[in-house]
Formats: structure tokens, C-alpha cells, sequence
């Protein structure tokens, strides 16, 4: 599979350039998925899809364009490359565009494991999907659900460039998730549990998945409202790792070189309490946002992004780099209609020292917050307003379930107000442990 995509986009890549383009890139993306969704034990759906997409990019001086396409017999190859350049001779001129430095792509892939070479059935998947229902359901209190689903998926990325780079990789995916309901008339709370890995063999069982969806539901009921206040904010593992993706927003070369964002004059200063670290791994072994090469035919590295809470670096593509007078970290990712731009690939917020219950018992009173609603966050200023709910905390203990609250604050005071607990577990892309961040404040009654 992968040779035949390498193989098509060399194929385009030397079309483009007869016709007229100084350099060019190719980008092919192979997938096949299967998935399967059922509710209250009744399988109500089956989809299977297969695909491969074609991305070119066509350069002539300080111009480019991009097209795709899905047809790959020669004459729709060469209609695709007529159009890429023909739209790059008319598109405004970008002194920052252009393919990355020659010298600066890989040359050795590493092997990450990411491609498992198992393929489950429609019917291996419709068992999961039920059986993890089934659990759920099987729990007192349970009252309906929302379904269940199991997926299987496996794609291959294959990226040449004019100017040396072939390179190829193949992953798989598996993911099962639930969502049940508990309670009954004005007394009724839902909750959901799921999980996703590379390989079947690392993926949660259908009791894990179904009991925790159960035991989380049932724990929602009978919630209250709270009175405003200011007080500390905890965040669970479930919802800690959005404070991650905020983070990664607005370090993006794209949002420092527009101004546009909150930390945008922040490099080599402290923007976390000191200790903190966190770390963006490309190459972890089975990852769920490992990849051999970015999108442009580098070898990304590991980059402590921050260490003893200073900011060390930006996420950084070939333009956002020229942008700012600096070297790309191999940061760029792209699909097949658009250019390259930054992004975090395994991102994490490195674990603390003190456990759970310690941290609850030392702030003593607060909120543990298990889902947050909405996306009320300002960029530019690091301006926080959130929907959530979870669990009040009442002398270092979870006593009852809260729900309709906002929690609100200022990025830039909650980063610097930020405590990690020591439970951290690679589950996601993202990852984080359990955070304390002090001095929010709880909208509510």
C-alpha cells in the first residue's frame, strides 16, 4: 500500500513540474474503517468506508496553491496538476511560503509500533459494543442508554516532496466507548466512558469500559447547584488535558507571528509555577499522535516545551519559523486540502509528587470537576469561562455531585496557579494528571 502511494505521488509531483511549478509536495492518505454502534441491545448501525485522498501543492517564486482530489488515473493527475498550477500563477505572493530546507529532512524513519495487524470482523465489534453496553445496563440504578459503540481503523500517510523526501508510515486505531443514563423523571444524569489505542491488545476490556460508565453515571445523581465563589478548582484527568490544549493554542507559531495570542511575548519567562514541565513526545512508542515525519518531511524531536515553568519554545512549521527568524521544531501537520501548519503531536503535563487524596485533604474545600461544557476561552487575552460539573469537596473529601456551574479565570493566573497530582496515565493525545489550579472563580446560584 505504502510503495503505490509514494509511487502516485512522485507521479504528481513530476507532472506539476512540467508544467511549469519550481518545487512541489505531495501528500496521499490511505484508510479503511469499520464501526459498529448499538442501543439497548438492539445493533442499530454498521458502516464500513474506504478512501484514498490526494494533496498537492504547487509552488512557482513566492506563490502556491493546493488541490486535492480522489481520482488517481493519469488523466485525472494531470488535471489536478494543471489546476495547482494554474491557481498558484494568480494567488497573492507569500514571502514565507515554500518547502522546508533541504537539509533539514529526515533521512531515517523510526519504527513506532503504530500499526497493529489485527482486523477485527463486524461481528467481533458488535459483540464488544453490546457486551460493554450490557454491563453498564446490568448496574442498579441504570435506567437507559445512549448506545455503545466499537471502531476499527487503518491508514497509511505517504508525503514526497521535489527536493528529496519519500517517506511513508501505517497506523491502526481501536476505540470502544459507552454513554448510559441513571434515574428517573427531574432526576436523571448521564455520563460515558471510552478508551482508544493503536493495538487491539492495549485497548480497555468491554467490563472496564461498561463499568466505569456505569459506576460514573450513578455517582452524577442528586446533584447541586453551588453559591458563587472564589475557591480552588481540581480537574480530573478526564478534563485536565484541555488546560494542555489551551496551552498549546496559544504557543502555536501561527498565533505568535499573527500577535494574536496571550503568551505571545512570554518566551524564556515564567508562565508556570516553577517545577512544572511539560513535554511534546512525537516518537512514543504506540502513541496516539506519534508520526514517523511532519507534514513537511522532518524527524520532530522531543521538546520540552516548558521546564521549572518557563516557556522554552514555540511549536513551529518551516513558514512560522521564517515568520519569526527562527528554525522549524518539525512541528507541521497538514491534510490533503491545506498547507502545512503548527501543532503538538503527544502532548503532556509531566505528574507532581503528591497524590490525590493529599491534595484534596490540603486544599480542603472545593470542586473536583469531571466534565467542562462549552469553549469560552479568549486567546488573544487568556480570558477562561466554562460550563461544568463534578463533585464538591468538603474537608479533603468528594462528598455529593455539583452540576450548572462556570468556573472562570485568567490563563495566564491559572497556569501560574497550577498543582499536578502524580496520577498520570498516557490514555490520549493529550495527557495530564490530576490539577489543582487555586484561585478560580465558581459562578452558580
Amino acid at each position: 500500500m505504502s510503495d503505490r502511494n509514494l509511487d502516485l505521488a512522485q507521479k504528481i509531483i513530476d507532472m506539476t513540474l512540467a508544467m511549469g511549478a519550481d518545487s512541489a509536495d505531495a501528500l496521499v492518505g490511505e484508510s479503511a474503517s469499520l464501526s459498529v454502534s448499538c442501543r439497548l441491545g438492539v445493533l442499530e448501525d454498521t458502516e464500513r468506508s474506504e478512501s484514498r485522498d490526494l494533496g498537492l501543492r504547487a509552488i512557482i517564486g513566492q506563490q502556491q496553491a493546493f488541490v486535492s482530489g480522489t481520482a488517481v488515473d493519469a488523466d485525472a493527475l494531470q488535471r489536478l496538476a494543471e489546476r495547482a498550477v494554474e491557481m498558484a500563477k494568480t494567488t497573492p505572493a507569500d514571502r514565507y511560503c515554500g518547502l522546508a530546507p533541504a537539509d533539514q529532512l529526515a533521512t531515517q524513519l523510526p519504527a513506532l509500533d503504530l500499526a497493529d495487524t489485527h482486523e477485527p470482523s463486524a461481528a467481533d465489534l458488535q459483540r464488544m459494543a453490546h457486551e460493554t453496553e450490557d454491563i453498564a445496563r446490568a448496574m442498579a440504578g441504570i435506567t437507559n442508554s445512549e448506545g455503545a459503540g466499537a471502531s476499527w481503523g487503518r491508514g497509511t500517510t505517504a508525503l514526497v516532496t521535489s527536493h528529496g523526501f519519500a517517506g511513508s508510515y501505517s497506523s491502526t486505531s481501536f476505540s470502544m466507548s459507552c454513554s448510559v443514563v441513571a434515574g428517573s423523571g427531574d432526576n436523571m444524569e448521564r455520563d460515558y466512558a471510552g478508551h482508544s489505542a493503536r493495538h487491539f491488545a492495549d485497548l480497555d476490556t468491554p467490563e472496564e469500559i461498561g463499568t466505569r460508565t456505569g459506576e460514573r453515571t450513578l455517582a452524577r445523581l442528586n446533584p447541586r447547584k453551588l453559591e458563587s465563589k472564589k475557591m480552588p478548582i481540581v480537574y480530573d484527568p478526564r478534563v485536565s488535558a484541555s488546560l494542555l490544549g489551551h496551552l498549546a493554542a496559544a504557543i502555536s507559531g501561527s498565533a505568535i507571528a499573527r500577535g494574536t495570542s496571550f503568551l505571545r511575548d512570554a518566551m524564556g519567562t515564567q508562565i508556570m509555577a516553577p517545577a512544572l514541565e511539560i513535554i511534546d513526545e512525537p516518537h512514543r512508542m504506540r502513541g496516539l499522535r506519534s508520526a514517523a515525519f511532519d507534514g513537511e518531511g522532518l524527524l520532530p524531536e522531543t521538546l520540552n516545551l516548558v521546564q521549572d515553568g518557563v516557556l522554552q519554545s514555540w511549536l513551529l512549521d518551516t513558514s512560522t519559523a521564517q515568520q519569526l527568524g527562527l528554525k522549524s521544531n518539525a512541528r507541521a501537520a497538514r491534510g490533503v486540502g491545506g498547507p502545512p501548519s503548527p501543532s503538538a503531536t503527544n502532548l503532556y503535563l509531566a505528574a507532581g509528587t503528591k497524590d490525590v487524596a493529599s491534595l484534596l485533604r490540603e486544599i480542603g474545600d472545593g470542586l473536583l470537576v469531571t466534565e467542562l461544557i462549552g469553549m469560552g476561552v479568549n486567546g488573544a487575552t487568556g480570558d477562561y469561562s466554562r460550563g461544568a460539573s463534578g463533585f464538591r469537596i468538603e474537608n479533603g473529601e468528594l462528598t455529593y455531585p455539583v452540576s450548572e456551574v462556570t468556573i472562570a479565570g485568567n490563563l495566564k493566573d491559572m497556569f501560574l496557579n497550577m498543582t499536578p497530582a502524580n496520577d498520570l496515565t498516557f490514555r490520549r493525545g493529550v495527557n495530564a494528571p490530576t490539577v489543582l489550579v487555586e484561585g478560580m472563580t465558581l459562578a452558580g446560584l
